[in-house]
């Protein structure tokens, strides 16, 4: 029965949910103490039921939690449909930004203005508001501007469960050619993230 109620859980919540919040949400229902080794159980013999054939998605653990995932088998068709009805894509100029602050962690602005070679005001702002990006603190330079870092959310977007599972990239480079154009390391992780043409987010 237990199992029903961990199918449940996933199915339910948008974002990928830990086995200590099953077992949390668990005690409260049964009134009882849930083992972890019973949630875990009852995980695996989960998974192994939708990997059939017969099942277009699949239990999946990313971003240190479980979520149901459509099989790879049916990308093609899940991202047309995206492309048809997303309105909050991610831009070159943000999936460039988030590439280095993936990478470079954690980054101020002006570094990630120096690799870039452009304005990064608005790319910050909109990964910020996505939830992508968060603050991570100040540095002790001049001015002690604000440091930036990846979100678990993050790790849900790009569907990883820890930075270490980040594709592997040259260090990147300051830019010795014209303002705007693409460092070499940025260029590099570029070939790495999904691309998306569309100028800005929809607000």
């Amino acid at each position: 029965m237990i199992k029903q109620h961990i199918e449940s859980l996933v199915f339910t919540t948008e974002h990928p949910i830990s086995e200590e919040e099953m077992k949390e949400i668990l005690d409260m229902t049964f009134e009882a103490n849930v083992s972890p080794q019973d949630i875990e159980n009852c995980l695996m013999e989960l998974q192994q039921k939708y990997a059939g054939d017969e099942y277009s998605f699949e239990l999946t653990h990313l971003a240190g939690g479980w979520q149901f995932l459509t099989k790879g088998a049916f990308v093609d068709t899940i991202g047309n449909y995206l492309k048809l009805t997303s309105r909050k894509q991610l831009s070159r100029s943000a999936l460039e930004t988030l590439a280095i602050v993936a990478y470079k962690q954690p980054v101020s602005k002006v570094e990630l203005e120096k690799i870039r070679g452009v304005n990064c005001d608005y790319s910050i702002q909109k990964l910020l508001e996505k939830e992508l990006v968060t603050i991570t603190g100040r540095s002790d330079g001049p001015g002690r501007p604000l440091l930036y870092g990846t979100s678990e959310k993050f790790m849900n977007y790009f569907g990883i469960n820890s930075l270490d599972e980040l594709p592997r990239s040259k260090d990147f480079k300051m830019p010795d050619s014209e303002i705007g154009e693409a460092a070499t390391g940025e260029e590099e992780v570029m070939r790495e993230f999904p691309d998306n043409d569309s100028e800005q987010y929809e607000s």
